[in-house]
């Protein structure tokens, strides 16, 4: 007769972990001068990484009609809560500034599109913020500065800086134009 049904094996080696391991060697190499980060924009940082070991789980046998994906939340945690605190404005020696304040919400939230609700609340306390430019520098904050320095009070958009579309953004580490100063 046929073996017992036995748990399926499943190794964890997978894109997802070649891509968490990439995005924590890009956070690594951002951390030091990151969306506004005070330390000087000289510094230079060397990561290196060792394989991952290939590990096995065994997974869990399922009931019959259901599926992984039905164990993902579907319900934002958040919901009806704010994600932004407050803004305001301050002038410096480049020019304007819009300070964003996340609230802890704002700060833990992972749910899918949180990032546009929380423009949307940016706008709603301060529509000039609607420039070329300030909203990718806010998505790359809300992606990546909650990575690299989760606890920063505030992040700050500038309407001078130039807008050159969301990637570039980031390649400047969210301050396209010149570092933050």
């Amino acid at each position: 007769m046929g073996q017992p049904n036995r748990p399926t094996r499943v190794s964890r080696r997978s894109d997802f972990a070649r891509q968490a391991r990439t995005s924590v060697l890009l956070c690594a190499a951002l951390l030091p001068t990151a969306c506004g980060s005070d330390a000087p924009a000289d510094q230079s940082v060397t990561t290196t990484s060792a394989p991952l070991p290939s590990r096995t789980t065994t997974a869990a046998p399922m009931a019959p009609g259901t599926s992984r994906a039905s164990a993902a939340p579907t319900v934002d945690p958040y919901a009806g809560m704010p994600l932004i605190d407050h803004v305001e404005w301050a002038e410096t020696v480049d020019g304007s500034r819009l300070r964003v304040y996340p609230t802890t919400a704002g700060r833990q939230t992972t749910f899918p599109g949180t990032d546009e609700r929380a423009w949307r609340e940016v706008l709603t306390e301060s529509p000039d913020a609607d420039t070329p430019g300030m909203r990718d520098q806010f998505i790359c904050h809300w992606i990546w500065a909650r990575l690299v320095e989760p606890n920063k009070t505030s992040w700050n958009l500038e309407p001078w800086r130039p807008a050159v579309g969301y990637q570039a953004t980031v390649d400047a580490r969210c301050n396209p134009g010149g570092p933050e100063r």
